[in-house]
């Protein structure tokens, strides 16, 4: 019933849920792994992220964010300085094996999807990861 008239039911259904299910209450971290920034005093949303919270957002190392105007450059700018995306193309990853620097999308030639080359935006989720599972941060931040 509680979700019934909650304003973002879907942001946090899927925690509730699994903080209430007996398999996995000892083994969740409470983190969303999303960037916000909040006003001060809050309000009931977060702010939109703008170029100018790039900087913290992606030393923050968190896989996600919350939220974007709709088409603020800040988002061409993750696509491409973080995902390595050029317009109108895929994120390239260690499958990709055609050379970009001919003018070519580097995925018009795959390799196995398989393959993982941690980047330096991996190693910040890692560092992020590390942290929350530090035995300081892991227990005092589990579901309650």
């Amino acid at each position: 019933m509680y979700h019934t008239n909650f304003l973002s039911s879907s942001e946090s259904y899927f925690h509730t849920v699994i903080c209430n299910s007996q398999d996995f209450q000892n083994t969740t971290i409470n983190d969303d792994l999303r960037f916000m920034m909040w006003d001060n005093p809050p309000h009931l949303h977060p702010m939109n992220l703008t170029s100018e919270h790039f900087n913290p957002m992606a030393e923050s190392g968190a896989p996600f964010a919350h939220s974007f105007s709709w088409e603020d450059p800040v988002l061409d700018r993750i696509d491409g300085e973080l995902l390595q995306r050029s317009a109108g193309r895929f994120t390239p990853g260690k499958w990709c094996l055609a050379n970009p620097e001919l003018g070519t999308d580097p995925c018009s030639v795959r390799g196995t999807p398989s393959v993982i080359q941690p980047t330096v935006n991996s190693r910040r989720l890692e560092m992020l990861l590390v942290k929350l599972l530090d035995p300081d941060n892991f227990r005092p931040r589990q579901c309650i």
